[in-house]
């Protein structure tokens, strides 16, 4: 495993808390500059000060987004490629749940845009960069719950019926398609493309429910939850280590190769889903998607 990132650039969404958090500590700690993407500015740089208190020659930069918004996350990618040439490391990793259905700024149901759609257009936007960085490295962080979801193509934003883990289920299998569909688009780049299931981790994830749910999820975490540090171990392993450079369109689970779904294989499937959202991001906000 190579532990040496210096001269290295990492960008992590959702790095102020949980296996983000962790991840981006580990990435500083082993010499990257560490960009953290967050919507909350005096999170971000708490997280921030710590990291550089914890690690005297850490380098970490802070971008603050709005995953709920597609203009925000276009904003994002601009403002990180107008500071830095080169992304050798993009960890995807934002995300949660909501136990009440709700809408973004785009009128979008907020788990598939904050989980999914955010990172589809962040991904695309930042993909000359990570060409120009190569051989170069995405990472989505998805969950072992894909294997409930189904791409539901004419109720893909839950109108018709709402659950959070129905929701959320299809959101992370969304997810596992962008990372098959991607990894093929990017074949000969030098990019590689990996999704991973971090296990059931213990951390603020379901800070978005209310009542039941959030009591009843909460326990489950608090009883068979594994660590953040634990967590956290395959985003860092996926983006550090010498042992899967070229490792490409691979789903890992405690820093392995498993097998996703039967579903989350369907290569059509997944061309229906990135052109779908292609006219969603063009709708909402007039960008093109083209790789």
């Amino acid at each position: 495993m190579n532990n040496n990132l210096k001269e290295k650039v990492c960008l992590v969404t959702g790095a102020t808390s949980g296996i983000g958090k962790v991840t981006a500590q580990e990435l500083a700690r082993m010499g990257a500059t560490v960009v953290i993407l967050c919507r909350n500015r005096t999170k971000g740089e708490a997280v921030k000060s710590e990291i550089e208190k914890a690690y005297h020659d850490a380098k970490v930069d802070l971008i603050v987004a709005d995953l709920e918004s597609l203009k925000d996350v276009r904003r994002a990618a601009n403002e990180f490629k107008s500071k830095y040439s080169g992304l050798n490391v993009l960890i995807n990793n934002a995300g949660g749940v909501n136990n009440k259905r709700r809408l973004t700024t785009d009128r979008l149901e907020t788990t598939f845009e904050a989980n999914y759609l955010s990172h589809f257009l962040f991904t695309s936007l930042l993909l000359d960069t990570l060409k120009a960085s190569a051989p170069s490295r995405i990472i989505n962080v998805s969950s072992g719950i894909h294997i409930q979801g189904k791409i539901i193509f004419e109720d893909l934003q839950t109108e018709q019926r709402y659950s959070w883990m129905s929701s959320y289920a299809q959101a992370k299998l969304a997810q596992i398609y962008f990372t098959y569909e991607l990894a093929d688009r990017l074949s000969g780049t030098g990019i590689t493309v990996n999704v991973l299931h971090p296990g059931l981790v213990s951390s603020n994830f379901n800070s978005h429910t209310k009542g039941i749910v959030h009591v009843i999820s909460g326990l489950v975490f608090a009883v068979a939850g594994i660590s953040v540090e634990e967590g956290a171990k395959t985003s860092v392993y996926l983006a550090s280590s010498s042992e899967v450079e070229g490792v490409t369109r691979k789903y890992f689970y405690k820093c392995m190769e498993k097998e996703s779904s039967r579903l989350s294989h369907d290569k059509e499937v997944g061309r229906r889903l990135w052109k779908v959202s292609e006219e969603m991001i063009q709708e909402k906000i007039g960008v093109e998607i083209s790789h």
